[in-house]
């Protein structure tokens, strides 16, 4: 478990009931998970997670905390920022406007419009680094020296829109493709344990209901990976 790099979050529906789950995206085991009544906002439910998380398993050395943009809510960023985490998740828009000379990811843009390349993050002083656009390479405003070479900008201007890596990214699309190990689990759930069958009107008994599925699967897949691993060494000998 302390291989784990990243988590992502999915929920599952029966009568009034949600269920909340956190879900390792390496691992794939469910690390956390919570019980609500079916009208529970999901942003409301990712902080008390987050925070169960990271005191039940002080551990684990967890890297990003993926979430689709049902969970883009400035306190989850903060709290994951807290944590000592990156927040890879997707935006919702809301209606909000692009600002002039930043582009849909947030990116700065040049006098023409052409958005600066993201090119790494100085974790040490929590600063994004934007180098100058592939189309300024024969630009007149870039040989005069209007235009500028490098951004920087640091991620607790903004923490919703500067996320590490950044916005847009080919690294951000990659960490959030792994959050469909989420979606993974909840039909493993669903077809192989029985929690798309549970059937319990009262909340108590869905939940017992609940919190033993999950802990079957946790122990019938800590079971397969051993095997698995047994399997190997015995081919490696």
């Amino acid at each position: 478990m302390g291989r784990e790099k990243e988590v992502g979050r999915e929920n599952v529906f029966w009568f009034g009931y949600k269920a909340h789950l956190v879900v390792g995206t390496s691992s794939q085991y469910t690390l956390d998970s919570l019980f609500s009544s079916g009208s529970l906002n999901d942003g409301k439910a990712a902080i008390p997670l987050l925070k169960g998380l990271h005191e039940r398993f002080p551990e684990l050395l967890l890297r990003y905390q993926t979430m689709d943009a049902g969970y883009d809510y400035e306190p989850i960023y903060e709290q994951v920022h807290r944590m000592g985490q990156q927040s890879v998740i997707a935006y919702n828009k809301r209606n909000e406007s692009v600002l002039l000379g930043y582009d849909k990811h947030f990116a700065p843009t040049c006098f023409r419009e052409h958005s600066y390349r993201y090119d790494s993050f100085d974790s040490k002083y929590e600063t994004l680094k934007y180098t100058k656009p592939k189309e300024c390479n024969n630009c007149p405003l870039a040989i005069e020296g209007i235009c500028q070479k490098v951004y920087k900008v640091k991620i607790t201007e903004d923490l919703r829109k500067y996320t590490a890596p950044a916005r847009g990214s080919q690294a951000w699309k990659n960490i959030f493709k792994r959050r469909t190990a989420v979606e993974r689990v909840n039909a493993y759930l669903k077809e192989f344990f029985q929690l798309n069958n549970v059937r319990y009107r009262t909340g108590e008994r869905a939940k017992v209901h609940f919190d033993m599925v999950t802990l079957v699967y946790n122990a019938s897949k800590l079971a397969a990976d051993r095997i698995h691993a047994q399997l190997n060494q015995q081919q490696a000998a």
